[in-house]
């Protein structure tokens, strides 16, 4: 009996303690007594047997490893939301029973993405595999976003960041920033936005910023501050930079007066630039060149970063061991691949029309004004988003649609054009598959994804208060209406 019992198995009893470990079994005996009617038991090769007196009370507690499986509750949760919209309710006119199977699926897909029963990409595999057993989908497209350029463009950057990292130029960086703006951790968010916001016009794609640029003088911030990513020490800084949300999403470091004498004596320390450092910076720097002119020669962002990379291998400054341990980027792919396809079909097979179908044959009935159209409209075309992986993807299947039930609900016209390009931006942060640059941050691993939703919703309807209270009266003079 005892050999059959599971290894890290332990049994208490009042006077016994057994412990198998790797096939060997200790027992000790508290008793401080022992009669010579009770001998201590023989030794053997593998156990030690002792007899347990008949008349004691025993009470046995096995011990068993931990599951490493899915978590239950999140599971049962997850499953029953795709079933309910599957199986309860009545499938739309128009709408074929492989596009509702499809959206049961997604459903559920995101509905386990917030609830974690497993990680990320664990999960949106378990579904995709669901989609083509199920024959919702064929395995082509079920598997037709892994081409996708924007999610090797995020795959690539993970890599980018990664050279930054080995070899110390992120870390310079890093030093440098932390020295002039590093006396608060706010300081450094704000430097972080006004990079931004004067990068942006020369560089207009926020993926390769948020890759090429950005993530890695982060994660160099927030390794140098001690924040280190999928670890409680991610809130100390790191995940406060991805966010930059002070008064809701605060970092535990707050204050860091001496950082800027710390950082000048880092950077003494360090010494003159390494070569590939030079290397780093001199591939990144064509590399963001291309990115900003590559489409007057036709070089695409994404072959861009194709070719920045292939200059690291072959300079030696980046080998494919480095990128193969960058676990971060893999499960990038897996999981965003699986919700671009998801989405990509949705609209594909009709679900994503029928419901801006639904909204407009909605406001037909509506004896309303313009301006409350307008607020429904737009309110309907933001949130959607939560079922649309990427802004490309929202723009292409929704972006006309509503235009044109504005200007049929006499909103004005470029009132109406504008207004849809700002939520277009607006959106992009309300989950981690809303945007490019969302998947890229995200995957850092600073940021949990339970409040990563809570933060979308919070900061998307502290963005709408803001732009409808503030914005209406600066669009009135700017003539939009």
């Amino acid at each position: 009996m005892l050999s059959a019992m599971p290894q890290n198995c332990i049994l208490s009893l009042p006077q016994f303690h057994l412990d198998q470990l790797s096939r060997s079994i200790y027992i000790a005996a508290s008793s401080p007594k022992r009669s010579m009617s009770n001998p201590p038991p023989p030794e053997t090769n593998n156990a030690t047997v002792m007899a347990i007196p008949t008349h004691s009370r025993r009470r046995c507690s096995v011990k068993f490893p931990d599951f490493a499986g899915a978590k239950p509750i999140p599971l049962a949760i997850s499953v029953s939301v795709g079933l309910v919209v599957w199986f309860a309710i009545p499938i739309p006119v128009g709408i074929t029973h492989e596009a509702w199977q499809l959206l049961a699926i997604f459903l559920a897909t995101v509905t386990g993405l917030i609830l974690g029963p497993l990680p990320v990409g664990a999960w949106a595999f378990v579904c995709l595999t669901i989609s083509v057993l199920t024959r919702t989908l064929p395995f082509e497209k079920a598997f037709a976003a892994f081409t996708n350029e924007i999610i090797w463009l995020i795959v690539i950057s993970f890599f980018f960041s990664r050279g930054f990292v080995k070899t110390g130029l992120g870390d310079r960086l890093a030093m440098y920033f932390v020295r002039w703006l590093g006396r608060s951790t706010l300081g450094l968010a704000y430097g972080l936005a006004l990079s931004e916001a004067i990068i942006s016009p020369a560089m207009p794609s926020a993926t390769a910023r948020a890759g090429g640029i950005f993530l890695p003088v982060i994660k160099s911030l927030a390794i140098a501050g001690d924040s280190r990513p999928n670890d409680p020490s991610a809130r100390k800084l790191g995940a406060y930079l991805i966010q930059s949300q002070f008064q809701i999403y605060p970092p535990e470091t707050k204050y860091t007066r001496d950082a800027p004498i710390l950082a000048k004596n880092k950077l003494h320390e360090m010494g003159p630039v390494k070569r590939n450092e030079w290397i780093m910076l001199g591939t990144m720097l064509i590399t963001v060149a291309l990115w900003i002119f590559g489409e007057t020669i036709h070089i695409s962002s994404v072959v861009a970063a194709m070719l920045g990379l292939s200059v690291l291998f072959l300079l030696g400054a980046l080998t494919w061991d480095d990128c193969l341990s960058e676990k971060s980027a893999w499960d990038t792919l897996a999981w965003f691949a699986v919700l671009i396809g998801m989405a990509t079909q949705l609209t594909t097979l009709g679900i994503v029309p029928w419901m801006s179908k639904s909204v407009a044959n909605f406001l037909k009935y509506l004896s309303v004004g313009w301006p409350v159209r307008l607020m429904i409209l737009q309110f309907v075309y933001f949130f959607l988003h939560y079922i649309i992986a990427g802004q490309t993807a929202h723009v292409g299947a929704l972006y006309s649609a509503f235009l044109s039930m504005h200007l049929t609900s006499k909103v004005p016209e470029v009132l109406s054009a504008m207004l849809l390009s700002y939520n277009t931006c607006l959106f992009s942060a309300i989950t981690h598959y809303s945007s490019g640059q969302a998947a890229v941050y995200y995957g850092a691993g600073y940021v949990k994804l339970p409040d990563l939703f809570k933060l979308g919703i919070m900061m998307a309807i502290i963005n709408i208060t803001i732009w409808v209270l503030i914005g209406s009266l600066w669009w009135k003079i700017l003539g939009f209406y």
